[in-house]
């Protein structure tokens, strides 16, 4: 299959591998998508396979880039579409109505297991929250702000130990502003019997949340996270495209779309800083993928230690390959805005958020960032799940068949020549008015927190 008619590469369907169109000499760039995803380290005739055997990145330190202004305009469409949400007295939406429990403290980790256990409640382990300094502290207690304040709970308790960095006085002031009805504390050393207390604010909380009821809300107010993981030969033909459409979608209502995982970003952020739509974002984009490079460097560390071996073992060749493919899950909407660790989506449209590519970390942050929901593609399988609902796209029908109990979309039959743009709009309006995806049905819910430091 060609993707671009400038590739020198075309993908067999049969393994989503790359071989030759044309002979390639030694020191040539290989294309796929358009663009250079490495060069050749040997002489390649046509037809040869082309993988890690005969083809380096191209990817190395800072690059200097030009801005060019867009000039382009992106239409918002009114639209009557809408979903079943949950509206909040703060003018948020929801679209579950769960009650979470959010550690201050790891410490506190098993109480919360227990009060989960008991209750229904849903709680989020993590080893942080104490013996921290600097950076890593804050980056934690803005990961935990976000998720108290997520509209998707309709309640929560913030669960504490006492006597830890991130207590809950110290934590309060980190929160600013909450709802006294939906957001609850406890701290463990200051009552007789924790479990006992927990379990009576948490069905306080449960017995409010179940007063408020679904009603519709105006498409425009959902917000999206973009995630890829394990990611194949065939991720950039058709989940990732297929994401990327609903993206523009969505945005073209009036809705938002958050786009993480910045190292997967690298050898195709040209793609993402022609979108920026002005100098600003522009800027705030070098800075963000120039800043990432500079964490490998401080930990000496290269840039472009990646695909995983299961990548590799699907088809992708490099970073520039597999970021290429990545990128296309943000669609072709200009870039309005570029958050850090623990901001909240600000804007309508398309926003890029800091953090690794790491699925557990990037999962997180996009649900600290309000995502109301993930579009998750894989090529290879992951059960994961965030603290919201997670669709994982299936990107072939080999893996949608065999792990029927991790994949919710079936994107494969792209490669048929079929058109699943709308089903997947549907899909995702479904699952924002209540339907359940594999991970809420599995309990496969989960977080991680970004570290960069010292642990005392």
């Amino acid at each position: 299959m060609l993707i671009n008619k400038l590739d020198n590469v075309e993908v067999n369907l049969d393994d989503g591998h790359k071989y030759a169109r044309c002979p390639i000499k030694a020191g040539e760039q290989i294309i796929k998508y358009g663009n250079p995803i490495g060069h050749a380290t040997a002489d390649i005739a046509m037809g040869e396979h082309v993988h890690t055997h005969n083809v380096k990145t191209n990817l190395s330190d800072h690059i200097t880039y030009t801005y060019t202004a867009n000039g382009t305009s992106f239409p918002i469409k009114e639209t009557d579409k809408t979903f079943l949400g949950y509206l909040r007295e703060d003018g948020s939406v929801g679209i579950r109505n769960d009650v979470w429990i959010v550690g201050t403290v790891g410490c506190v980790n098993k109480i919360a297991e227990k009060l989960a256990a008991k209750t229904g409640a849903f709680a989020f382990p993590h080893p942080f929250g104490c013996s921290q300094l600097g950076e890593d502290q804050t980056v934690t207690q803005q990961i935990l702000r976000g998720l108290v304040h997520h509209p998707n709970a309709g309640g929560v308790l913030v669960l504490g130990l006492g006597c830890e960095n991130n207590n809950i006085g110290v934590f309060r002031e980190v929160l600013g502003e909450y709802d006294p009805k939906r957001v609850r504390f406890l701290n463990c050393q200051d009552v007789e019997d924790e479990l006992l207390e927990g379990e009576r604010i948490i069905r306080e909380l449960q017995q409010q949340a179940a007063a408020v009821e679904r009603q519709p809300v105006p498409v425009s107010r959902l917000v999206v996270g973009l995630k890829c993981g394990g990611s194949d030969g065939y991720s950039g033909i058709t989940a990732n495209p297929l994401v990327g459409r609903f993206s523009d979608a969505l945005i073209g209502m009036g809705g938002s779309c958050l786009l993480t995982e910045v190292p997967e970003m690298f050898g195709a952020e040209h793609l993402l800083m022609q979108r920026a739509e002005s100098r600003e974002i522009f800027d705030k984009t070098v800075a963000l993928i120039n800043d990432f490079k500079d964490y490998y460097k401080r930990h000496d560390q290269v840039i472009y230690e990646n695909p995983s071996p299961g990548n590799k073992k699907g088809g992708i060749t490099t970073l520039e390959e597999k970021s290429l493919g990545c990128v296309q899950k943000a669609g072709s909407a200009p870039v309005v805005d570029v958050l850090d660790y623990g901001d909240t989506v600000r804007k309508n449209g398309l926003s890029l958020l800091n953090g690794p590519g790491n699925d557990l970390v990037a999962v997180t942050n996009l649900t600290a960032a309000g995502a109301h929901l993930i579009l998750f593609t894989t090529g290879r399988g992951t059960p994961l799940g965030a603290p919201v609902p997670t669709v994982k796209l299936g990107t072939n029908a080999v893996l949608a068949a065999k792990k029927a109990n991790w994949i919710d979309f079936d994107a494969s039959p792209i490669l048929r020549g079929e058109d699943l743009d709308g089903a997947l709009l549907d899909y995702v309006i479904e699952v924002a008015s209540g339907r359940e995806t594999i991970n809420e049905r599995m309990g496969y819910r989960e977080i991680s927190i970004f570290k960069d430091g010292v642990t005392l």
